[in-house]
């Protein structure tokens, strides 16, 4: 710290202030001698000026890569060498290494030339990147840094690490432990942009270990590991760009969670400065950690939406669409302008990006009509590339949202083609969840039904987490009485499904349930025998009410009445001539589609069945309820709403 103040100070005082400090000036030319020789010493480097000597040691934090920034040598200019000019214009690693042979330089110029090898060389395989290793003139070169490794700058050396990472060199070579040691010995001489350079380079070396069969704890960066995230928490005020805010932001598992919550105030306060690159870091970043800040997420989508179409790559789009959906975000501005931006390039998706994409929009229960109809309309022209898996995503979401495409035929005669012969390869869960999907959109067929009647796979449904298997148990009941009420195959009875041996307790009703059944209870006249609440049918469906109707439309005993979607199967009386069976079912805001009254495909599918069990099926939903504020006036609403069934019941 002392150095790089007094690096700053030879910069802004004029000479005559430097002579009046002369342990201060004595103080920088020492370490700047020290420090630099090797720079100094370089037979194609320009010789610098005394100012330049008296700064040298401060400069040396000067990044040698566009990406990190030069804090500390703003309006320090250094001049390029022939060697500088002739490395950049170097078309492969061997043209790099023959212009090092031939005009050697510095440390730092060797750190350089390592860069550029390394940059050069990602397109070679693995095995031609190892013989440049070994070769002689690579050899030397990585003697040169490794040996004066104390010459070498600040930004090099962040950007050297990254380069022999990315060449593959051992965990235990000598050139690595020895960048390491120094990057330690200087970490407090880093500025924060470099350190969280640092930290990233830290972190892809931590897989690359892995990769090599060592552990988190083993390797030799181990002390620079566990020191960079200090230094960043101690430092954090120096944060102050965007893209080292959502860099670091992309890395918070490996930072402590004070640091973190740093981080998103100061995402927050640079988030009019992020470009949608960092927007989609940052996203990326939130929905990794499941940590849904509201206002920065809101933030983030107000400066997505200024962002001109060039900046948002379809990438970017389908990442900020999954983060989105992970963090359960609504934010329908920024959903229109991904599905206004994708349309367009429809025919460039791949697979991949289509199952992607809607899974995310199902994940957020929002139905942009166009896009999902682009989507059936790409699977229908491009099948053959869709594996049985992206097959499987697209269905789930187009079941869950409830879309039936507009050219449903050619659409589901390719599903089914498609899923022929692969559906009993799938995972019992995955099939289940499958099929259930095809019942919502009414494509069940009897060969799904058999696949679901094997005991194996019945067997396996019962393993697992408790609650997991209790809600596969309920979706084969749901599949069963799709089977026998929409006649795919009548001989399909969900009471036949064997009871679960621990079922979970039944929620606690939620205040729209608890109001309407005490509205019932009122219209009943509280009479027990005429109402039921929460009641659990066969069909693995809970109505909130049901009532029976006699021929006049007064409520009637119940206990008596034969009940077939009951599993004890009710009374052994058949239903009185003229009597009508009545449900009332509650939706909540979660059961509708996104800004929209439709049902979700689960909540209409339970629609559909009990219609076709033989209930005048009453909806409450929570936008009419939550308008009654009496009990009288719920109780006039629930009889004007079971009137007007009874009479469209009666106009069929």
């Amino acid at each position: 710290m002392t150095m790089r103040l007094l690096g700053r100070l030879a910069l802004v005082l004029p000479r005559s202030a430097t002579r009046s400090f002369p342990a201060a000036s004595a103080l920088l030319q020492t370490s700047a001698s020290a420090q630099s020789a090797e720079v100094l010493g370089s037979p194609l480097q320009a010789k610098p000026s005394a100012a330049q000597a008296a700064t040298a040691g401060a400069a040396r934090g000067l990044s040698d890569r566009p990406g990190l920034a030069k804090e500390e040598e703003k309006g320090f200019s250094f001049k390029r060498t022939q060697l500088d000019d002739l490395i950049s214009k170097a078309k492969s690693p061997e043209e790099v290494l023959q212009v090092w042979v031939k005009h050697g330089g510095s440390a730092n110029q060797a750190a350089i030339c390592l860069v550029h090898v390394s940059r050069l060389a990602l397109e070679r395989s693995a095995e031609e990147r190892e013989q440049l290793i070994n070769g002689s003139d690579c050899a030397k070169l990585i003697q040169t840094v490794s040996s004066q490794v104390s010459s070498v700058w600040n930004g090099t050396l962040v950007n050297v690490l990254r380069a022999i990472s990315l060449l593959d060199v051992s965990p235990d070579h000598l050139v690595l432990r020895s960048l390491q040691t120094e990057a330690l010995w200087r970490i407090r001489r880093f500025s924060y942009k470099q350190l969280a350079y640092l930290l990233d380079w830290v972190v892809a070396e931590q897989a690359r270990l892995a990769r090599h069969g060592l552990g988190p704890g083993q390797g030799p960066g181990v002390p620079l590991a566990n020191e960079l995230p200090k230094q960043l928490e101690l430092r954090w005020t120096e944060l102050s760009e965007p893209r080292t805010v959502s860099m670091l932001t992309s890395k918070a598992a490996h930072l402590p969670p004070s640091l973190n919550d740093k981080l998103g105030d100061k995402a927050l306060e640079l988030a009019e400065q992020f470009v949608a690159e960092d927007i989609r870091r940052v996203a990326q970043a939130l929905a990794a950690q499941n940590r849904r800040t509201v206002p920065l997420l809101r933030a983030l989508s107000y400066h997505l939406q200024q962002r001109p179409s060039k900046e948002l790559t379809t990438p970017l789009l389908l990442d900020v669409a999954f983060a989105y959906g992970k963090l359960n975000f609504h934010q329908t501005q920024v959903f229109q302008r991904i599905a206004s931006e994708l349309l367009p390039r429809m025919p460039e998706l791949s697979a991949t990006d289509v199952a992607r994409c809607a899974k995310s929009f199902a994940f957020l229960k929002w139905l942009h009509l166009p896009l999902f109809e682009a989507f059936t309309e790409h699977y229908v022209a491009n099948a053959d590339k869709y594996s049985t898996l992206q097959l499987c995503n697209l269905l789930m979401s187009l079941a869950r949202l409830n879309f039936q495409p507009s050219k449903g035929d050619a659409f589901f005669t390719k599903v089914h083609f498609a899923l022929a012969g692969t559906l009993e390869q799938l995972e019992p869960f995955l099939l289940v969840d499958v099929v259930w999907s095809l019942c919502v959109m009414e494509q069940l067929k009897p060969e799904h039904l058999a696949l679901l009647r094997q005991p194996s796979l019945l067997h396996k449904l019962t393993e697992g987490n408790s609650s997991r298997v209790e809600n596969y148990h309920i979706k084969l009941q749901h599949i069963l009485a799709q089977g026998s009420l929409a006649g795919v195959d009548p001989s399909s009875d969900p009471s036949s499904l064997p009871a679960l041996s621990d079922p979970s307790p039944a929620p606690a009703p939620s205040q729209l349930q608890a109001a309407l059944h005490t509205a019932l209870a009122s219209l009943t006249e509280n009479k027990a025998d005429a109402l039921r609440t929460a009641v659990h049918t066969c069909y693995g469906w809970t109505l909130d009410g049901e009532v029976i109707l006699d021929s006049e439309n007064k409520p009637m005993e119940l206990d008596s009445v034969a009940a077939p979607h009951l599993p004890t199967g009710g009374g052994d009386q058949p239903l009185p001539e003229g009597a009508r069976r009545l449900c009332f079912v509650a939706w909540e805001f979660p059961n509708f589609v996104l800004r929209s009254k439709e049902l979700l495909g689960r909540f209409a599918m339970q629609k559909r069945h009990l219609q076709l069990a033989g209930f005048l099926l009453v909806e409450v939903p929570y936008y009419e309820w939550l308008e009654l504020k009496s009990d009288w006036q719920r109780v006039a609403y629930l009889t004007d709403k079971m009137g007007k069934a009874v009479a469209e019941e009666m106009a069929k």
